[in-house]
C-alpha cells in the first residue's frame, strides 16, 4: 500500500484557540472545503520534526526552535484522499505560541496550488458547535482537541480516526 506520510502542527494560542488552514479541494460534483491544521508532506530523507518546521515556515510563518510533543496519529485509507497515493498517515505535534498572523514564505499562487485559500484561528467552542458545510480534519477534530487542551500532551500519541 502506498501511504503518504505527512506531519501536521497543533498551533495552539494563549487562548487555546488552534490555527487551520481552509483547503478547497475540487472533486467531480464541485468544491469541498476542509479545514486541517498546517502542514504536509514528509519529503524524503527529511525527518518529520523537520518536515514540521519546513511546513510551518512556508504555510504560516511560525519558526519551531524546540521539539514539539507527538500528540496524534491518523492513518487514512482511501483512494482519491490524496493524490496518487492509497491514503495517507499524519503524524500531529503540538506547538505552543503567542497568537500571530500568518503568513509563510510561500507566494498565495503557492499556496494555491496546495489548495490552500484561508486562515483562522478557531476556538473549540466554536468547533464544537460549528453547522456549516466545511468540514475538519479530523472530522470529530473538536473531540481530540478537547482532551488535549484539558490534558496535555498524552504519554503516547493519541490514534484518530477519518
Amino acid at each position: 500500500m502506498n501511504l503518504r506520510c505527512s506531519v501536521r502542527a497543533i498551533v495552539l494560542d494563549e487562548d487555546d484557540r488552534i490555527l487551520l488552514c481552509r483547503h478547497t479541494i475540487p472533486k467531480p460534483t464541485g468544491r469541498v472545503a476542509v479545514w486541517a491544521a498546517p502542514g504536509g508532506g514528509i519529503e524524503r530523507g527529511e525527518t518529520p520534526l523537520a518536515a514540521l518546521r519546513r511546513e510551518l515556515h512556508e504555510e504560516v510563518g511560525l519558526a519551531v526552535d524546540s521539539d514539539p510533543p507527538h500528540v496524534w496519529h491518523q492513518q487514512v485509507v482511501a483512494p482519491g484522499h490524496a493524490a496518487g497515493y492509497d491514503g495517507v498517515v499524519n503524524d500531529y505535534f503540538l506547538v505552543r505560541t503567542l497568537s500571530f498572523q500568518p503568513r509563510g514564505a510561500m507566494s498565495d499562487d503557492k499556496l494555491a496550488a496546495e489548495n490552500i485559500d484561508g486562515f483562522r484561528w478557531w476556538k473549540l467552542q466554536d468547533i464544537a458547535h460549528y453547522r456549516g458545510s466545511e468540514l475538519f480534519s479530523p472530522r470529530d477534530l473538536a473531540t481530540p482537541l478537547t482532551a488535549l487542551i484539558a490534558d496535555g500532551a498524552p504519554a503516547r500519541p493519541v490514534q484518530l480516526g477519518l
